[in-house]
Protein backbone atom coordinates (compact mmCIF):
# COMPACT_ATOMS: atom_id res chain seq x y z
CA UNK A 1 0.00 0.00 0.00
CA UNK A 2 2.69 2.42 0.50
CA UNK A 3 4.51 1.75 -2.90
CA UNK A 4 1.22 1.09 -5.06
CA UNK A 5 -2.04 2.66 -5.45
CA UNK A 6 -4.79 1.72 -7.09
CA UNK A 7 -7.72 2.86 -9.36
CA UNK A 8 -11.22 1.62 -10.15
CA UNK A 9 -12.42 1.43 -13.42
CA UNK A 10 -16.82 1.77 -13.28
CA UNK A 11 -19.34 1.29 -16.29
CA UNK A 12 -20.19 4.61 -16.89
CA UNK A 13 -22.68 4.23 -19.30
CA UNK A 14 -24.82 2.48 -16.77
CA UNK A 15 -25.12 5.45 -14.25
CA UNK A 16 -26.37 3.44 -11.28
CA UNK A 17 -23.78 0.80 -12.08
CA UNK A 18 -21.34 3.41 -11.56
CA UNK A 19 -22.59 5.21 -8.52
CA UNK A 20 -22.74 1.48 -6.76
CA UNK A 21 -19.03 0.61 -8.01
CA UNK A 22 -17.75 3.99 -6.81
CA UNK A 23 -19.26 2.99 -3.29
CA UNK A 24 -17.80 -0.25 -3.45
CA UNK A 25 -14.08 0.79 -5.21
CA UNK A 26 -13.59 3.77 -2.34
CA UNK A 27 -15.40 2.40 0.74
CA UNK A 28 -14.56 -1.30 1.00
CA UNK A 29 -11.68 -1.51 -1.81
CA UNK A 30 -10.01 1.77 -1.12
CA UNK A 31 -9.07 2.39 -3.95
CA UNK A 32 -6.63 5.73 -4.45
CA UNK A 33 -9.71 7.03 -7.31
CA UNK A 34 -11.38 6.25 -9.99
CA UNK A 35 -10.17 5.79 -14.07
CA UNK A 36 -12.63 6.12 -16.90
CA UNK A 37 -11.70 6.00 -20.66
CA UNK A 38 -12.54 9.40 -22.34
CA UNK A 39 -15.56 8.24 -24.59
CA UNK A 40 -18.12 5.72 -24.41
CA UNK A 41 -19.63 5.42 -27.48
CA UNK A 42 -20.76 8.58 -28.83
CA UNK A 43 -20.20 10.42 -25.29
CA UNK A 44 -17.39 11.82 -23.75
CA UNK A 45 -17.22 13.02 -19.84
CA UNK A 46 -18.90 15.90 -19.78
CA UNK A 47 -22.16 14.54 -21.59
CA UNK A 48 -25.20 15.24 -19.28
CA UNK A 49 -25.53 12.04 -18.90
CA UNK A 50 -23.07 11.51 -16.69
CA UNK A 51 -23.93 14.57 -14.49
CA UNK A 52 -24.43 11.60 -11.32
CA UNK A 53 -21.86 9.67 -11.51
CA UNK A 54 -19.44 13.42 -11.03
CA UNK A 55 -21.33 15.10 -8.37
CA UNK A 56 -20.82 11.77 -6.07
CA UNK A 57 -17.14 11.87 -7.31
CA UNK A 58 -17.18 15.48 -6.09
CA UNK A 59 -19.02 15.02 -2.93
CA UNK A 60 -16.49 12.36 -2.61
CA UNK A 61 -13.57 14.96 -3.52
CA UNK A 62 -11.95 11.89 -5.44
CA UNK A 63 -9.42 11.59 -8.29
CA UNK A 64 -10.36 10.75 -11.35
CA UNK A 65 -8.11 9.76 -14.20
CA UNK A 66 -8.68 9.06 -17.52
CA UNK A 67 -7.05 6.78 -20.52
CA UNK A 68 -8.16 7.47 -24.10
CA UNK A 69 -9.87 5.26 -26.55
CA UNK A 70 -10.54 4.87 -29.91
CA UNK A 71 -13.44 6.68 -30.41
CA UNK A 72 -16.82 5.32 -32.14
CA UNK A 73 -16.31 8.07 -34.49
CA UNK A 74 -12.96 7.42 -35.86
CA UNK A 75 -11.27 4.03 -35.79
CA UNK A 76 -9.67 3.55 -38.89
CA UNK A 77 -9.60 6.63 -40.69
CA UNK A 78 -6.37 7.01 -42.09
CA UNK A 79 -4.71 3.38 -43.73
CA UNK A 80 -1.99 2.72 -41.86
CA UNK A 81 -1.96 4.88 -39.13
CA UNK A 82 -3.31 2.91 -36.04
CA UNK A 83 -5.93 5.13 -33.79
CA UNK A 84 -3.35 5.35 -31.10
CA UNK A 85 -1.18 7.15 -33.25
CA UNK A 86 -3.58 10.18 -33.79
CA UNK A 87 -6.94 9.35 -31.97
CA UNK A 88 -5.65 8.84 -28.50
CA UNK A 89 -4.74 12.04 -28.21
CA UNK A 90 -7.51 13.65 -30.01
CA UNK A 91 -10.06 11.44 -27.83
CA UNK A 92 -8.22 12.58 -24.49
CA UNK A 93 -8.58 16.62 -25.91
CA UNK A 94 -12.22 15.92 -26.93
CA UNK A 95 -12.75 14.62 -23.33
CA UNK A 96 -11.39 17.84 -21.69
CA UNK A 97 -13.41 20.02 -24.21
CA UNK A 98 -16.52 18.35 -23.20
CA UNK A 99 -15.67 18.75 -19.44
CA UNK A 100 -15.02 22.69 -19.61
CA UNK A 101 -17.78 23.41 -22.35
CA UNK A 102 -20.40 21.25 -20.95
CA UNK A 103 -19.28 22.96 -17.41
CA UNK A 104 -18.78 19.60 -15.59
CA UNK A 105 -15.16 21.17 -14.72
CA UNK A 106 -16.44 25.11 -12.84
CA UNK A 107 -19.59 22.78 -11.35
CA UNK A 108 -17.23 19.64 -10.13
CA UNK A 109 -14.09 21.54 -8.56
CA UNK A 110 -13.40 19.22 -5.96
CA UNK A 111 -12.81 16.54 -8.22
CA UNK A 112 -9.24 15.95 -9.22
CA UNK A 113 -8.60 15.05 -12.55
CA UNK A 114 -5.72 13.49 -14.05
CA UNK A 115 -5.38 13.22 -18.29
CA UNK A 116 -2.81 10.50 -19.68
CA UNK A 117 -0.49 11.36 -22.31
CA UNK A 118 -0.08 14.93 -20.92
CA UNK A 119 -3.25 16.42 -22.42
CA UNK A 120 -3.32 14.97 -25.32
CA UNK A 121 -3.55 17.73 -28.21
CA UNK A 122 -4.89 20.32 -25.56
CA UNK A 123 -2.03 22.53 -25.04
CA UNK A 124 -2.01 22.71 -28.33
CA UNK A 125 -5.37 23.43 -28.94
CA UNK A 126 -5.88 26.00 -26.06
CA UNK A 127 -5.72 29.38 -28.08
CA UNK A 128 -9.30 27.97 -29.76
CA UNK A 129 -10.40 26.69 -26.22
CA UNK A 130 -9.47 30.74 -25.38
CA UNK A 131 -11.67 31.72 -28.48
CA UNK A 132 -14.08 29.83 -28.19
CA UNK A 133 -14.76 30.97 -24.93
CA UNK A 134 -14.90 34.71 -25.57
CA UNK A 135 -16.69 33.84 -28.96
CA UNK A 136 -19.70 32.00 -27.52
CA UNK A 137 -21.83 33.52 -24.88
CA UNK A 138 -23.17 29.68 -24.02
CA UNK A 139 -20.08 29.04 -23.06
CA UNK A 140 -18.50 31.82 -21.39
CA UNK A 141 -21.50 31.27 -19.16
CA UNK A 142 -20.23 27.81 -18.14
CA UNK A 143 -16.17 29.46 -18.31
CA UNK A 144 -16.68 32.46 -16.37
CA UNK A 145 -13.28 32.64 -16.12
CA UNK A 146 -12.05 31.10 -19.74
CA UNK A 147 -10.68 27.75 -19.91
CA UNK A 148 -7.06 28.27 -19.23
CA UNK A 149 -7.29 28.65 -14.65
CA UNK A 150 -9.55 25.25 -15.23
CA UNK A 151 -7.07 23.55 -17.38
CA UNK A 152 -4.23 24.87 -14.81
CA UNK A 153 -6.25 22.80 -12.11
CA UNK A 154 -6.12 19.86 -13.84
CA UNK A 155 -2.92 17.28 -13.63
CA UNK A 156 -1.45 15.87 -16.67
CA UNK A 157 0.83 12.57 -16.64
CA UNK A 158 3.30 12.08 -19.29
CA UNK A 159 3.56 8.72 -20.47
CA UNK A 160 4.02 9.24 -24.43
CA UNK A 161 4.25 12.63 -23.68
CA UNK A 162 7.90 13.17 -22.30
CA UNK A 163 9.53 14.26 -25.24
CA UNK A 164 10.72 17.85 -25.74
CA UNK A 165 7.55 19.17 -27.89
CA UNK A 166 5.11 17.83 -26.32
CA UNK A 167 6.34 18.79 -22.90
CA UNK A 168 7.08 22.39 -23.74
CA UNK A 169 3.49 23.11 -25.17
CA UNK A 170 2.04 21.84 -21.40
CA UNK A 171 4.47 23.35 -19.32
CA UNK A 172 3.79 26.59 -21.42
CA UNK A 173 -0.04 26.31 -19.86
CA UNK A 174 0.38 24.59 -16.28
CA UNK A 175 3.24 24.76 -14.07
CA UNK A 176 4.86 21.63 -13.27
CA UNK A 177 3.48 20.90 -9.90
CA UNK A 178 0.42 19.56 -12.26
CA UNK A 179 2.90 17.04 -14.22
CA UNK A 180 2.78 13.31 -13.13
CA UNK A 181 5.14 10.96 -14.48
CA UNK A 182 3.08 7.91 -15.27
Amino acid sequence: PRRFGMFATVPVPDVEGSLREIEYALDVLKADGIGFMTSYGDKWLGDPAFTPVFEELNRRRAVVYTHPTTPACCARLVRGVPPSTIEFATDTTRTIASLLFGGTATRFRDIRFIFSHGGGTMPFLTGRFIRLAADSKEAAARLPNGPVPELRRFHYELAQAAHPMALAALLKLVPVSQVLLG
